[in-house]
């Protein structure tokens, strides 16, 4: 069966994405997701078919739409539509192709960003939470203080290479759309990591890898008494990665929701705490435009505000 016109574009604007631009697959694959389901509900068959009143009709569809927790879609899902249309219609007008204008779309008005936060001393205790020696633990270990130490997302977690040089305080990683970066390694993390490396006696590449949990069970020995194999390793995803923190945090008595990204808040605010400047930070978590790193600076006026209230003198009458 033939592609539609706008089925073309889509593969074509998709291609764009991934040569052009270096877009993650991830976010090459929401697109095609958000665009499909789009096009499917106005019934578009051409780039004439995107009009203000089909797009007012999707969104209405949208907005009434649930979920399984019997709730709308969320606003900030609903966006997620949009700028993928957004994003699809100004590739239309770089190619000099007629369409509907990317600056029609406006988005939907969200609330201020909660960020997910966890104290100083829930942060300690999670830290130290794998207290074993066997390599399941050692891994872990490792895992949480690198990315309290780095600020790295989860996706750029799971790609590193086994072979870093574990001896320097800089690290280089490849983030969204193919920015290399650098980060910096605590000497903690560093310590955790060489620790966990010499544990391995495997090929895998993958520095964070999955241990098979049969295999596991029956290897349940120190890692000064066994050995792992080559075949005992994998690399993990980033469900593997979520479940690992949650379940550190549950065995830390933290009642709150606490994902790998909740490491990447910590690190951002603990730097702008202790002086840093919004720039720097930017640089270190790879953030294409500063507006998205200036959601941490909430975090830390309401700091600056409770300690001005408890250090700074009153004036009484």
């Amino acid at each position: 069966m033939a592609q539609s016109k706008i089925q073309q574009l889509k593969q074509s604007f998709l291609e764009y994405l991934e040569i052009e631009k270096g877009s993650a697959l991830r976010t090459i694959e929401n697109y095609d997701h958000y665009l499909t389901k789009i096009f499917a509900q106005m019934k578009a068959e051409d780039v004439s078919d995107i009009t203000d009143d089909s797009i007012r009709e999707f969104r209405l569809w949208l907005n009434r739409q649930p979920t399984r927790s019997k709730e709308t879609v969320s606003k900030k899902t609903q966006n997620y539509y949009l700028i993928a249309l957004r994003a699809f219609l100004k590739y239309l007008t770089k190619r000099e192709i007629k369409a509907l204008p990317a600056d029609r779309i406006e988005l939907a008005k969200v609330s201020a960003r909660q960020l997910e936060l966890i104290t100083p001393n829930e942060l300690a205790r999670l830290l130290d939470a794998p207290k074993g020696n066997d390599l399941r633990e050692l891994r872990d270990k490792a895992m949480l203080e690198l990315l309290f130490s780095t600020g790295l997302r989860v996706s750029e977690l799971c790609s590193l290479p086994r072979d870093i040089n574990i001896n320097s305080e800089e690290l280089s990683v490849r983030g969204k759309g193919g920015r290399i970066r650098v980060v910096f390694i605590s000497d903690s993390a560093r310590k955790a990591i060489k620790k966990y490396l010499d544990a391995r006696d495997d090929m895998s590449e993958g520095l964070f890898v999955r241990l098979d949990p049969d295999k596991t069970k029956k290897k349940s020995k120190s890692v000064s008494e066994k050995r792992y194999t080559g075949k005992d390793f994998e690399n993990l995803d980033r469900h593997s990665v979520e479940a690992i923190v949650k379940r550190y945090a549950v065995m830390s008595g933290i009642g709150k929701r606490v994902t790998p990204h909740t490491m990447r808040h910590l690190f951002a605010t603990d730097l702008l705490s202790n002086g840093a400047d919004l720039r720097s930070v930017q640089a270190m978590l790879g953030h294409a435009n500063i507006s998205t790193t200036q959601i941490y600076t909430h975090v830390t006026d309401k700091q600056l505000r409770d300690t001005h209230k408890k250090f700074h003198s009153k004036r009484g009458g």
